[in-house]
């Protein structure tokens, strides 16, 4: 007879399964953790735009989980899941080696959603990973390389012409970092940055609709159209093919086609596929095909198991596919995985939603903060970012790239130190980071004293 296996295994290296991970060290979880994930490096996704853009560097925005995790007593595993038994309680990996679990965590995310687009799997461009943001990079550079050799002018307008498919969040702020960087690079080359087209082609009537971001629509409205290139928004336009030079799209019943060498793609997602193929009875999963667990976090079927993020649906509870959300479920999803192996009873799991924030350029963004008031511009840039630092994984790795972002973002680029003071305390009122507020205060001290000596 084997003798029990008592460890912890979590599927999934986004959020929710970090920060189970690193919240069960904090804890002094009493059994051994195994986190497993197919890439090195963890992707920060809400700051992958600045990363993309060039604001923050990969130390940043996508840190191994070696550095992440160091000390931690976290074992994690660089591996692809090929299978997940859960009556077997054993989870296969594609290089043949598995692990038993006496508790499972499910934190998986979601993948990209094509919804049968034709060529969209193909021709279209994700923006999910540092890998899709170095792609996207390089084939955009190459497009700007290309337009400025060229004198064919259908051939130029075809390169320089982005369509962003989707007017949710993601395409949102896609679209807007699009419109204020793409002219800069193609300036650089010396060609005409207004010849830049950039599109949102939306489905739907109307941009963020049905969206967390949905109260921020006349902002983002309004700061799309006021980037270096203004924004062209399609609404009521379904894309129905995606092909290397164009991409096809049913609007008033008809099929219209859009001459364009970069397509991008933001229209949803959909179920992650090991999720999918669990043995989870349909009656048990919501319409989006999730499994349902129970507010402690626990699949109905399976009690052992946890599920968090992406992948699961809260039974009678509707919750955004956030980093604030997924963040917060894990840090919970922790604290019960403690309280099942110390013979404890669970607690339900409390998400506070404290507002949304969301990028519009270079240098601006909104912000809705706690359902109360809305920020824009430049101060909203300022608390979105500082807000994301202090959720960053680590302690040190939060110290670190808050630092790194303060000297940079606030210090170098406001050298007024009368303009910095009212920078900082904007951002330290509404952020509240411990380490922001330090910081901001040494710094802003040490310029103010600088300014007297010269007077």
């Amino acid at each position: 007879m084997n003798s029990p296996v008592y460890q912890t295994v979590i599927v999934g290296g986004g959020f929710t399964g970090l920060f189970t991970a690193l919240h069960l060290a904090h804890e002094h979880y009493p059994r051994s953790v195994i986190l497993i994930d197919k890439n090195e490096r963890f992707c920060f996704k809400p700051l992958l735009y600045e990363y993309f853009d060039g604001e923050m560097d990969s130390v940043q925005v996508v840190p191994r989980y070696s550095e992440l995790l160091k000390g931690s007593g976290v074992i994690f595993v660089q591996d692809a899941v090929q299978s997940i038994d859960l009556h077997q309680q054993e989870v296969k990996l594609a290089s043949g080696n598995s692990y038993n679990y006496s508790n499972l965590v499910l934190a998986l995310g979601s993948v990209t959603g094509y919804h049968h687009v034709e060529g969209a799997n193909v021709n279209a461009f994700p923006f999910w990973t540092q890998a899709d943001a170095i792609a996207l990079d390089k084939h955009l550079r190459d497009c700007l390389q290309k337009a400025i050799q060229t004198q064919d002018i259908e051939q130029r307008r075809k390169l320089l012409t982005v369509v962003v498919v989707g007017g949710g969040a993601s395409g949102v702020e896609m679209a807007a970092t699009l419109a204020d960087l793409l002219p800069h690079w193609y300036s650089a080359l010396g060609g005409n940055s207004s010849e830049i087209r950039v599109i949102i082609l939306n489905h739907g009537q109307e941009i963020l609709n049905g969206d967390i971001n949905d109260p921020l629509r006349p902002i983002a409205e309004k700061e799309l159209q006021q980037r270096s290139i203004a924004i062209e928004i399609l609404t009521g336009a379904e894309a129905t093919a995606v092909h290397p030079n164009a991409i096809e799209y049913k609007s008033n019943d008809e099929i219209k086609t859009l001459p364009t060498s970069t397509t991008i793609w933001t229209a949803g997602t959909s179920i992650h596929p090991l999720i999918q193929e669990l043995p989870i009875p349909k009656e048990h999963r919501d319409h989006h095909n999730r499994p349902l667990v129970t507010p402690t976090m626990q699949l109905l079927d399976f009690p052992e198991v946890f599920a968090g993020g992406d992948c699961a649906a809260v039974q009678d509870s509707s919750l955004p596919p956030t980093a604030q959300v997924a963040y917060q479920q894990g840090a919970n999803i922790a604290r019960n995985l403690k309280a099942l192996a110390l013979g404890e009873d669970l607690k339900p799991v409390k998400v506070n939603i404290r507002g949304t924030l969301l990028k519009l350029g270079l240098n601006d963004a909104a912000a809705n903060l706690f359902n109360i008031f809305e920020v824009a511009g430049e101060p909203a840039h300022l608390i979105r970012q500082g807000t994301y630092l202090t959720l960053l994984p680590t302690p040190i790795h939060d110290f670190k790239a808050t630092t790194e972002w303060l000297d940079e973002e606030i210090f170098h680029h406001h050298l007024d130190p009368q303009d910095v003071g009212k920078k900082v305390v904007q951002a330290v009122e509404v952020v509240g980071a411990g380490v922001l507020g330090v910081l901001a205060a040494r710094k802003l001290l040490k310029m103010l004293g600088d300014d007297d000596k010269k007077d």
